[in-house]
């Protein structure tokens, strides 16, 4: 299991920048709630799972297997 940034700069950008923006939650969402702190709690259980791969919901992260 290997974590990355987006391979996409200039989204690994515009995530950041709204992280910063909303004190480290994520920027999809509009709850600012533990849950949503990045890195988020549904990415942190999809991490979790051996099979899953992908993209976390902001499409900062990506897990491959």
């Amino acid at each position: 299991m290997k974590i990355t940034l987006n391979p996409d700069q200039e989204i690994v950008k515009v995530v950041k920048e709204g992280l910063k923006r909303t004190g480290g939650y994520c920027p999809c969402r509009r709850e600012h709630t533990p849950e949503n702190k990045c890195m988020c709690e549904e990415f942190r259980k999809q991490i979790e799972d051996p099979n899953f791969e992908g993209f976390c919901h902001c499409m900062l992260y990506y897990k491959s297997k």
